[in-house]
């Protein structure tokens, strides 16, 4: 059964919901991202997305607090990125509470400082960000393309030690339109051991539904419950199958 990963978006320390990675498009659902986490919590879910929207803009983390506060208050495991630039943004997160961090723009960037990043935390602790536009990596909170192709990349990180990958197609991110299966099978089928996490255009349960007929692991969902298209019955009930 897919694992189901709830996500939350923040920006001025609210829960926000972008439109194809465009700032512009944000929208706000929830004032307190705890309320939030911990709704999720209850429903079932033993993991959280937790993106920090500004710290992505900016280039160094930002929402620090915000993460504190859900680590602190719920019993989730936290893969927290955004804005993750450093060696002391990475102490900054796993200090405040995060299990995993995802590396994306910096997996690209600094390659140097990623693959230090999963010698001295060991690679169980790291998640790679592959985000794409038509095939290849995008970065800087999605606001930069790159020539890079996305299978290799995911490939290159995979001999280093990384098994957990999240790939987004950015086309289909926040459109509910449904996601891109065959992305994440090519994916599956090129990086043989690699946990891979579906994330963009989920827009109800028949999809993620979908994403488990094809054996892709897990997937990340966030627009679609904050908009009521898939509701926390729903969720409880996909955790109750995973128990």
């Amino acid at each position: 059964m897919i694992e189901f990963i709830p996500a939350i978006d923040i920006i001025g320390g609210k829960c926000v919901r972008l439109t194809q990675g465009e700032y512009s498009s944000s929208t706000v659902y929830a004032n307190n991202p705890l309320d939030m986490a911990m709704k999720f919590a209850d429903a079932g879910c033993r993991r959280l997305h937790l993106v920090d929207l500004d710290g992505a803009k900016s280039n160094h983390i930002v929402n620090y607090k915000v993460l504190e506060r859900i680590a602190s208050r719920t019993n989730l495991i936290i893969d927290f990125g955004g804005g993750i630039k450093t060696s002391a943004d990475a102490e900054i997160a796993f200090n405040s509470g995060a299990s995993m961090i995802t590396g994306g723009s910096i997996a690209v960037k600094n390659p140097d400082i990623f693959t230090e990043w999963i010698n001295k935390y060991g690679p169980e602790k790291l998640i790679l960000g592959a985000d794409a536009r038509n095939g290849k990596i995008a970065v800087q909170g999605w606001t930069d393309s790159s020539e890079i192709d996305i299978i290799p990349f995911i490939t290159d990180y995979h001999s280093k030690g990384i098994t957990q990958v999240i790939s987004t197609d950015i086309s289909q991110d926040g459109t509910l339109l449904g996601p891109s299966v065959q992305l994440y099978k090519d994916i599956q089928n090129a990086v043989q051991g690699m946990y891979v996490i579906a994330s963009g255009g989920i827009g109800n349960i028949q999809h993620v539904k979908q994403l488990d007929e094809a054996k892709i692991p897990a997937v990340i969902v966030g627009k679609a419950i904050y908009e009521g298209k898939i509701t926390f019955d729903e969720i409880e009930k996909l955790n109750v199958g995973n128990a």
